[in-house]
């Protein structure tokens, strides 16, 4: 297979600023906002406690007090970047922004879409937390606005799911992807490779099975540890290892050549907060894992999708 002829960067895959700077013409960044949403599993609806690599705290907006407006947010964020984009997408990030009844989140939703350059938004979620009217709501606004979907799930296999507190099975996510599909919206998906328990089989069945959903793009992660979160007690006690560098770098390597060449590339890899980051050290340099991909990518002489077969 050869390396798709739509890639207009260097890279051997198609990442999110290339999609958007050959969709619009121009540079598109994100802008991260917290409108105050909790999550259904940490105020006791689904569950307590959270996910257990959640440390609850919320933005870092949050932590410094009452939080601005959704368009203060956006104005404050558009002056910092306004030298390196011309258009915006309203990040909706914090915990699971589709958490409300549709009417809230409709006044929520255009008060971001009101603001000058903001040409749509990328609503950070759970598959289980989507209502009909929320999804007709999202696909009303898919007509006239870029949208993005991003629907938390982190693996495909259940006992994962279950171990790591997700409060919600692969069903449910399956379920919530068809229920968006087949309109102009676009849905993303986090995974995160180094969780307990699984195999790198088990890593490249979640890669396998989520490229023959109609999904457009995908952020993928390693497992962090956290102070103040459950997971971070495991790693301080040695109950649960922390997957290394190569072996990351490895496995993400082998998800993008599975994963459809057309899917856009979102995220390779994320640190935690610098005051509560524990482990792995070397997830604090961005910049170098994502060289080390490129290079393992590199000396494969390899590229995302050349083993994507559509029919699996």
């Amino acid at each position: 297979m050869a390396k798709p002829e739509f890639w207009k960067n260097s890279k051997r895959y198609f990442d999110l600023k290339s999609y958007w700077r050959n969709l619009f013409g121009c540079n598109v960044h994100k802008l991260s906002i917290d409108a105050g949403f909790t999550c259904p599993n940490r105020d006791g609806y689904v569950a307590t406690g959270g996910c257990i690599y959640c440390d609850g705290r919320g933005s870092k907006l949050r932590q410094m007090g009452e939080l601005p407006s959704v368009a203060a947010q956006i104005r404050t964020g558009k002056k910092y970047y306004s030298g390196k984009a011309s258009k915006f997408i309203a990040y909706f990030q914090t915990f699971t922004n589709t958490y409300a009844p549709a009417v809230q989140l409709q006044a929520l939703y255009d008060e971001a879409l009101g603001e000058p350059d903001v040409i749509g938004l990328s609503i950070g979620t759970r598959p289980d937390c989507l209502a009909p009217e929320t999804i007709s709501l999202l696909k009303k606004y898919s007509e006239n606005y870029h949208i993005w979907v991003e629907l938390g799930l982190q693996s495909v296999h259940d006992k994962t799911l279950q171990f790591i507190n997700r409060g919600h099975n692969f069903q449910q996510f399956r379920d919530a992807v068809h229920a968006l599909a087949g309109s102009k919206l676009n849905i993303c998906v986090h995974i995160i490779i180094g969780l307990p328990g699984e195999s790198d089989n088990d890593v490249l069945r979640t890669a396998v099975i989520l490229a023959a959903l109609p999904i457009n793009g995908i952020k993928i992660h390693s497992l962090l540890a956290l102070e103040g979160t459950t997971l971070g007690d495991m790693y301080k006690n040695g109950s649960i290892p922390m997957i290394s560098k190569e072996k990351y770098v490895a496995l993400t390597a082998d998800v993008l050549e599975v994963l459809p060449p057309a899917m856009v590339i979102q995220r390779l890899t994320a640190d935690g907060y610098r005051d509560i980051f524990l482990a792995p050290s070397w997830a604090g340099s961005k910049l170098d894992v994502l060289n080390s991909i490129n290079r393992e990518l590199e000396r494969r002489d390899s590229w995302q999708g050349i083993y994507y077969h559509r029919d699996k």
